[in-house]
């Protein structure tokens, strides 16, 4: 693994780790309650602002992942967007970039 993979997936740990410790105390508490988690998520404007950043912010990573995914080949571009969609961007998009690198590490020595 090249620095740049180590860090990848130093960021694929933290971006896991640190949402799903808010998440998983709710869960518990309160179980998969949609309604609960979309009014807590646009409870104020800055909360709004975040949640609506994080959805733009995920649309752009499908973007991405597929443009880019189908450039350099690469295959199962569909578990990166199921990445995304469980834990966020914070997980999906250094997964990817990880896989990109070694793709791209691997051409280059070809």
């Amino acid at each position: 693994m090249t620095k740049k993979q180590i860090l990848y997936l130093i960021l694929c740990f933290a971006g896991t780790i640190l949402p799903c410790s808010q998440l998983i105390p709710f869960l518990s508490q309160h179980g998969l309650d949609m309604p609960l988690i979309v009014q807590q998520l646009f409870a104020n404007n800055i909360s709004g602002f975040f949640g609506l950043d994080v959805v733009i912010s995920s649309m752009v990573l499908w973007v991405f992942i597929y443009s880019e995914g189908t450039r350099l080949k690469m295959r199962h571009l569909w578990v990166y967007i199921v990445c995304n969609l469980l834990v966020g961007v914070s997980l999906g998009l250094p997964l990817f970039l990880m896989m990109r690198q070694s793709n791209l590490d691997r051409s280059t020595m070809s």
